[in-house]
């Protein structure tokens, strides 16, 4: 049964990237609690603008819940410097999301390095390092969720593009629960074989993203649609997601420099529980 727009704001939430152009930290969240949405995600951008003291204020005297810190990961570049320095800037994004009560931060292996073309070696580093970064996750109480994205990003935003090539890592790395996925339609929705990999997954997915793909999109990564403008079957999705047992928020992210950053940000987040009534 297709729930309804006023009901959907306890069982939603709705990204800051979604309101990236419109509003600020303070007042994404101002909006978010006006329209009785209960979850966020921060993002670093905003979290960094006013630190995490102030942000951790911010979402409990609105009654906001941080569902996540996006994004970290970006460990793919050569050498032991960069290694140490990616390591360490993750480790510190987990204790910020920690701070801010995030239960997960959703992660990016990152592209291939300037210049390289050794798409493999980048790989092993972005697994190698995630593997050295559990320790810390478990210790701060936050779970890693590895994202892959739509393999039209591989070269600048992420080496790995399909939930089984996730279920892979995490099955190679033998994580336990500090290591999970954030599956995000716009970015597997395309893959052969995904209820299957969605099955397999099972309760490693803790976060699930949603937005559409537009049929005559203009930018694969800052062009997303809104939940029914496209050509994702996110009901069907999220149903098997749901089969898994998970019992997250849907996630709704949006990147739309050309219309939704554009448009009054009260205007699109009740357009997004519209949606996502139609979809849950």
């Amino acid at each position: 049964m297709v729930g309804s727009a006023a009901g959907a704001g306890a069982g939603l939430c709705i990204h800051q990237v979604t309101l990236m152009e419109s509003c600020d930290f303070r007042q994404s969240t101002e909006c978010l609690a006006r329209n009785n949405v209960a979850g966020t995600a921060v993002w670093r951008a905003k979290l960094e603008e006013i630190g995490v003291g102030q942000a951790a204020r911010l979402l409990a005297d609105a009654g906001v819940r941080a569902v996540s810190l996006c994004a970290g990961g970006l460990l793919t570049e050569p050498g032991a410097a960069a290694s140490r320095a990616a390591l360490d800037d993750n480790r510190r994004w987990l204790d910020a999301a920690a701070a801010i009560g995030a239960a997960t931060m959703v992660t990016l292996t990152g592209g291939l390095p300037n210049g390289s073309r050794d798409l493999e070696a980048a790989r092993q580093r972005a697994k190698e390092r995630l593997a050295q970064l559990l320790p810390h996750a478990r210790a701060a109480g936050v779970r890693l969720a590895l994202e892959p994205l739509h393999p039209m990003v591989c070269g600048y935003r992420s080496v790995i593009s399909s939930l089984r090539e996730a279920n892979d890592w995490i099955d190679d790395i033998g994580a336990g629960d500090e290591l999970g996925i954030a599956l995000d339609s716009y970015a597997v929705w395309w893959e052969a074989g995904l209820a299957a990999e969605i099955a397999r997954a099972g309760a490693r997915i803790v976060n699930f993203h949603c937005a559409d793909w537009l049929a005559d999109t203009a930018d694969v990564r800052l062009d997303r649609g809104m939940p029914g403008d496209g050509l994702i079957d996110n009901r069907g999705i999220w149903r098997m997601v749901k089969e898994t047992g998970f019992a997250g928020p849907i996630e709704v992210e949006i990147f739309s420099a050309r219309n939704w950053w554009k448009r009054d940000p009260d205007e699109v987040v009740g357009i997004v529980k519209e949606r996502v009534a139609e979809i849950a």
